[in-house]
């Protein structure tokens, strides 16, 4: 074998071996690239998803009640919306019953035709030194999510 021969076959191993690890290199580069591609189309859901949640949360109504102390035996249920968008067609029940909120100011205030972010109602509460200290009301409601949306609380004196 003559020296040129044998020059010529080392650059060829060479060349060749450069090849393979420029292959493997460009193989792991594509394979990461894909990887971070899926990880942006993930992300682009959850940024979505979010986004999706956040404009729904701005039509939704979320109502909510607590008793408020007034004086020594003087309390109020307030209901009220925290939520950003309004409820419609608001009504209560009472599902253990009702003991305490006075039936004619219930009445006189419910169903409640519209319920503004922010906006609350209160009703008497009238207590007597054997009353319940906690209460079962459900909330019905209707906003631009949805018809008949409900919840139960559980407010307590």
């Amino acid at each position: 074998m003559k020296a040129t021969d044998l020059i010529q076959l080392v650059f060829t191993a060479l060349a060749f071996f450069l090849s393979v690890y420029a292959t493997v290199k460009i193989v792991k580069f594509n394979k990461r690239q894909n990887e971070m591609e899926e990880v942006q189309v993930e992300l682009n859901k959850l940024l979505l998803r979010k986004e999706t949640n956040e404009a729904i949360g701005s039509f939704k109504a979320e109502l909510g009640v607590n008793f408020i102390k007034m004086t020594i035996n003087n309390h109020r249920l307030k209901v009220f919306n925290r939520g950003k968008g309004p409820a419609k067609n608001v009504r209560i029940n009472f599902p253990a019953g009702n003991e305490m909120i006075v039936q004619s100011d219930v009445e006189s205030k419910f169903p409640l035709e519209v319920m503004e972010q922010h906006q609350s109602v209160e009703l008497l509460a009238a207590t007597y030194y054997r009353s319940p200290n906690k209460m079962i009301i459900e909330l019905i409601w209707d906003d631009d999510t949805g018809l008949n949306q409900s919840k139960l609380f559980y407010p307590t004196l």
